[in-house]
This record gives structure tokens, sequence and C-alpha cells, in this order.
């Protein structure tokens, strides 16, 4: 039970409650002594008046006087005169002197609680004011041992009360705690547990209902996120249908796309002018459907191959990148320039380092193909202590805002009209593979810059 949160603060309550009642006690207890010493002046006063109304009183009564008001003896100062009104044999030294004519809270207090702690019998002169000014000054002496007893009794009634009281106020307060706060955070974790069985569920998300409102406050974040949840699951699950599909329809367009560049091949060898000119046109877009459908079978794959990590020669694989992508070129004003070091090596898997680059650089002249002017594509490197760093460039437009947003993104981060959008997609889970990270460094009127960053240390381990 003291798992739970009612549990915890039914024993908290019961705590704090019997920790009330206890600086209640002692106080209680201080005021239960000096009325008791009130109460014992006023019989003692009593019995002195009794004894001067008749002198006569024999010492029969005098002692019976004495009893009933649970005293030795009454001394009564009465026009100045000090007078011992009553006596009897006192069974030991007096131990204590107690004023009651202007006690403070703290005396009260302490005098009450060397009462209760002294066990022992004994004797103690108590003085006081005498009621209805019947005298100037009351003093009588008196045994110890009632005053305790009855002080213990007091007490305990006190103490037996004080739990009866906390244990109904923790029963009051652990009922209100179940009703207002327990059931219904109960009810909020029901339904997260329903909404986990079937996220995609609608009619499993919490409808807010609370009238406390902190808790109607949880009920609603919990809604919202539940809806966001929803929702994205059912677009995660209505793209993966997609992805499944388009790589299907891609694989059988590969194969069909490859035949047609094999009668391309056949057709470039006609001697006809107009086949001859209108040839490689039809080879160049035959050939970029083929690579669409590669690139949209690669990312549908469950994921990228761990690289295969070996030392190269960064110039070596930019080299290769830019011929290939100078005979795309053809007779449009675009240069690819590689600037890259000669000398300049790295640690990385020099395919999926090709691949990551022949994106970026044909995505670069493919901005840069629309605009009919001169333009040119750079790529460049350098190192630093702890990465070597990669650059692709171009003097191209910029981007569209629309692409910078969700520019590493599948399906819609293309960075052309009718593009798919893969080609960053991969090159970025490659480059994530070595470890490293692609970035776009600027774009705008002046170009395009595109960073790799491939960090050295895990290379300086494995050498």
């Amino acid at each position: 039970m003291m798992n739970t949160l009612s549990g915890r603060f039914l024993f908290l309550t019961v705590i704090f409650v019997m920790l009330a009642e206890v600086l209640i006690f002692v106080p209680s207890v201080a005021r239960f002594r000096e009325d008791y010493l009130l109460s014992r002046l006023e019989r003692a006063q009593i019995a002195s008046l009794a004894l001067l109304a008749d002198d006569m009183i024999g010492p029969d009564l005098e002692e019976e006087l004495l009893r009933n008001a649970e005293v030795f003896n009454v001394v009564l100062r009465r026009d100045e005169a000090r007078q011992l009104v009553l006596s009897s044999p006192v069974p030991g030294p007096v131990v204590g002197t107690y004023d009651l004519r202007d006690p403070t809270a703290l005396r009260l207090i302490r005098d009450a609680m060397w009462t209760v702690l002294r066990r022992e019998d004994a004797v103690i002169r108590v003085f006081g004011n005498p009621v209805r000014e019947a005298g100037l000054l009351i003093e009588v002496t008196m045994p110890t041992g009632p005053l305790r007893s009855a002080m213990l009794d007091y007490g305990l009634r006190i103490l037996l009360l004080s739990a009866v009281i906390s244990a109904f106020t923790a029963v009051l307060l652990f009922v209100a705690v179940r009703a207002l706060l327990v059931h219904p955070i109960k009810g909020v974790v029901g339904h997260m547990k329903s909404y986990a069985r079937a996220p995609e569920d609608a009619r499993r998300i919490i409808e807010p209902t609370a009238t406390i409102r902190e808790l109607r406050e949880a009920e609603t974040a919990l809604h919202d996120l539940q809806t966001q949840l929803t929702s994205a699951l059912r677009q995660k699950e209505r793209l993966a249908q997609l992805g499944g599909a388009v790589a299907k329809i891609s694989h059988d367009l590969r194969n069909i796309l490859t035949s047609a560049q094999l009668f391309t091949d056949r057709i470039e060898q006609v001697e006809d002018p107009t086949v001859k000119r209108l040839a490689p046109k039809l080879v160049n877009s035959i050939t970029r459907a083929v690579h669409l459908t590669e690139s949209t079978l690669a990312f549908g794959r469950a994921e990228e191959p761990a690289p295969r990590l070996s030392w190269i020669t960064l110039a070596d694989v930019t080299a290769d990148v830019a011929e290939s992508e100078l005979l795309a070129v053809g007779e449009a004003p675009v240069q690819i320039v590689d600037e890259v070091p000669p000398g300049l090596k790295l640690r990385a898997d020099p395919e999926q380092l090709h691949r990551v680059l022949i994106n970026l650089v044909r995505n670069a002249r493919q901005a840069l193909a629309p605009t009919g002017r001169e333009g040119q594509v750079t790529l460049s490197a350098a190192e630093t202590e702890a990465d070597w760093l990669i650059r692709v460039t171009d003097t191209g437009p910029g981007l569209p805002p629309k692409a910078q947003e969700n520019l590493f993104t599948p399906f819609t981060g293309g960075t052309k009209k009718g593009g798919s959008g893969l080609g960053l997609a991969i090159a970025s889970e490659l480059v994530r593979g070595h470890g490293g990270s692609i970035s776009l460094e600027h774009t705008g009127a002046q170009g395009t810059g595109f960073l790799i960053l491939l960090p050295k240390d895990l290379a300086d381990r494995e050498t």
C-alpha cells in the first residue's frame, strides 16, 4: 500500500495530524496542571474560611478539611498578616515552589514537563491569589503524586482522542484523494495503455474530461501528443506502402528501360541525320530514367550495407566523378572543376563516397543547365586535425525555400522540379554510415555549397 499514491498520502496525513496534536498536547497538559493547582488553592481557601468562621473546629474536622482539599497546610495572608490556617504533618521537604499569580506560557509548560517526568512523589509549595479577593495571598503545600496521576490520565485521554481524530481525518483525506486524484490519474494511465495497444486507432485518443485544472492540462497535452503521433503513423504507413509500390514499379521499369537503352545503342548507328541528331537526347533521357529507378530501388532496401573503409586517394574518386559528369554535360556551358589536392588521403568506402559525390555534382549540374548561361561546379577538399572536409559548390541560382526545408527527406526534398529527392537522402545516409555529416553551407543567387565532414577519430583508432 505504501507504493501507491493514496497509501503514502494516508500515511503522511496520519503523521502530520499526530504531529499537530502533539504540538497542541503539551500546552493542553500545562493548562490542565494550572487548572488543577488553582482548584486546590480554591478548595484550600474554602477550608480555611470554614475554620475562620468557627474557631472550635476539632483536629479530626481540620484533618478532613485538608484531606478534601488534598493539601498538607494552608497559609492565608490577610491585611499584611501571614497566618497558618490549617496544618498537618508534611511527609518530606519541599522540592519546588510555584507562583500561579502571573505565570508565562513557557514557564507553565516547563513546570508541567517537570511534574510528568518526576516519577517519585514529592512535596511542592504553590502560591496564588484568593478568589473573590478574600485575602492578599494563599499558599499551600501539597503532594505531586495525585497531580501527576491526574495529568497522565488527562494526557492519555487527549492522545486517544487525537488518534481517533487523526484516523478519521486520514480516512476522509484518503477517500478524497482517491476520488479527486488517484482515480482520474488511473483513468489517464488506462487511456495511455489502451492507446499503446493500437496507436493508429483514433478512437483510442484521450478526450480531456478532468475538472481539476492541472490534470486537465495533462490530458490536453496527452491528447495533442497522441493526435500528432497517430497522424505521423498514418503518414509513415502511407509512405511505406507507397515506397513498396514504387520499388516494385521501379524494378520492372528498370528492366524495360535497360532494354530500351540497348535499342538506342543500335539506333545511334543509323546514318539518317535526323536520327543522329535525336539519338543522343533519347539516350540521355533513358539514362536518367534508369538512374532514377536504380536510386529508388537502392533507397527502398532495408538499409545500406556498412561501408568498407580503406585508405584512398580522394583525387582518384573526384576525378572519376568529374569525368563521368563531363560526358553528360555535352554542349551545355557547364564546367566541372576538380580542385582536390592530389596527395590528400582519407579513410572511406570508395564506392559509397563516389555515389555521394556523383549525387551532389549531378544535382548541381542539373540546376545550372536550365539557366542557359555558363556555370561551374567545383570539387574541393581540405583537412583539419579532427576531420576531412569535402565541398561541392556551384554558381547556380540557389535552392528554393521549400527544397531547403526538407533537403535530405526522401520524396519531399527534391532540389529540382520533378525530382524525387532520393539522391540527397541516400547521400546523407551513406555519409552517416561513415560517422560523418552532410550539410548545406550556403545557397543563394551566387550559388550553392554542400559540405561533407568525415571525422578522423575512428580512422585513427583503426590505424
